[in-house]
């Protein structure tokens, strides 16, 4: 346990490069998203947790606001050392690899397997018609998620199909297309200077959505005539936490790691959770938390996820292995039997998913793209610089070659001139 007294250091120097405890959060955060979708997936009930917070936040809620508050403070940290082809390059690297694989494991192995298993042919499974694996790529590449569900293979067959009467493969998959707005949000501060040269604007930015998030507590759908943006909840929600851990991210230097305001942060956030206003001062408190503790923690935690980070293929892949396993009957062995074989077979394919995809992919950083525009400037304008080139003599025929000048002969006396002067 850290000493309650403060730190000298900052916020910056707490989290510097790979030394702190972020990766290990994030673990733990999406394992929470695995525990709260255990309940509808396994027909235990609703989501855990919004029935003690007053239904302001259940437990996957709140563990995906951790991720975005996470994700606020590193995108931020890495557009400020990077330019704009290089932020955006390692941004799509970092996210579509991984989710566009899951989509394909949905649409190739999953759902072929199931269909067949159901009694169908193989042949038909993969015909054009509506609700089709092809349907379903088509309409969640982009990350908008548009199709949740292939042929209905999970409507009649696993509890939450039969509570909802919706085949849905992948219900975690919808948060993605907010993160990658914030990150085009962090894209247009990097590109206008802001994140470098303007930071104030972001503290505002930070101060409309605290605004923002007291109006809609207050008088829901108030905003939608004056900020269109913020008519959806979820963009409002999500980017709120994001928001806050980038401007947390461009004074890090200047904000203290103070013990003392990590603990009374925590303390706001969970109070908050159980009295009312989580949504407008619990937030930004818990961003700061979460910051803190992955700075405070003992150095064996730091380690976790410092060269292999799970994170992110346990968030894609566990709502696709719990709607399987729920299909072959395990949630009948009751809760923590689901529960446990989940986060087995969620960790392998986590661990497969690192390993093949999303770090071969990362390895790719630097490349193409990745060296950034300065690189790609001077190459363009190198190879448009053209020398003359040096031609090599052109060869000489020696029937054309000009005969070499003929010196005057020398006069004798015999020859006299044309001419005499009279």
């Amino acid at each position: 346990m850290p000493s309650a007294q403060a730190s000298s250091r900052s916020i910056a120097a707490g989290l510097r490069g790979h030394d702190n405890a972020l990766g290990l959060i994030r673990l733990v955060l999406a394992f929470f998203v695995l525990v709260d979708h255990t309940f509808p997936l396994g027909g235990y009930g609703p989501d855990f947790g919004g029935q003690y917070t007053h239904e302001q936040a259940n437990l996957g809620a709140i563990a995906v606001g951790g991720f975005f508050a996470i994700s606020g403070y590193l995108i931020a940290k890495s557009g400020m050392s990077t330019d704009l082809l290089q932020f955006l390059w390692r941004r799509a690297l970092r996210i579509f690899p991984g989710f566009l694989t899951v989509l394909l494991v949905a649409a190739f192995v999953v759902g072929p397997v199931i269909w067949v298993l159901n009694g169908h042919t193989l042949l038909s499974y993969f015909s054009f018609a509506p609700a089709s694996p092809w349907h379903y790529l088509a309409s969640n590449w982009t990350l908008a998620i548009g199709s949740y569900g292939i042929r209905d293979i999970f409507a009649a067959t696993t509890p939450y199909g039969v509570q909802t009467g919706a085949s849905v493969f992948n219900g975690s998959l919808w948060s993605l297309t907010y993160e990658w707005t914030c990150y085009l949000v962090i894209a247009v501060l990097l590109v206008t200077a802001v994140l470098r040269k303007a930071r104030p604007v972001i503290a505002v930015i930070v101060a409309a959505l605290f605004v923002a998030q007291i109006v809609q507590v207050l008088r829901p759908h108030a905003l939608d005539a004056v900020l269109p943006l913020l008519t959806n909840e979820l963009m409002l929600r999500l980017s709120y936490p994001f928001m806050v851990g980038a401007l947390i991210a461009v004074y890090a230097r200047s904000i203290p790691l103070d013990h003392r305001i990590g603990v009374a942060s925590g303390v706001v956030a969970v109070a908050t959770l159980f009295t009312g206003g989580y949504a407008v001062f619990g937030v930004p408190a818990g961003v700061y938390f979460v910051l803190w503790l992955g700075a405070v923690l003992p150095a064996p935690l730091r380690r976790v996820g410092r060269t292999n980070d799970y994170s992110y293929g346990v968030y894609i892949y566990g709502f696709l292995v719990q709607q399987t396993l729920a299909y072959f009957g395990l949630y009948k062995l009751g809760f923590f039997p689901f529960l446990l074989g989940a986060t087995i077979v969620t960790a392998g394919c986590a661990w497969l998913s690192w390993h093949i995809v999303e770090k071969r992919a990362m390895m790719l950083k630097d490349w193409g793209p990745g060296r950034g525009i300065a690189h790609w400037w001077q190459w363009t304008t190198a190879a448009m610089r053209i020398r003359p080139r040096q031609l090599p003599p052109a060869p000489v025929d020696p029937n054309e070659a000009e005969l070499p000048p003929v010196s005057p002969q020398p006069r004798t006396g015999a020859e006299e001139p044309a001419s005499r002067p009279q």
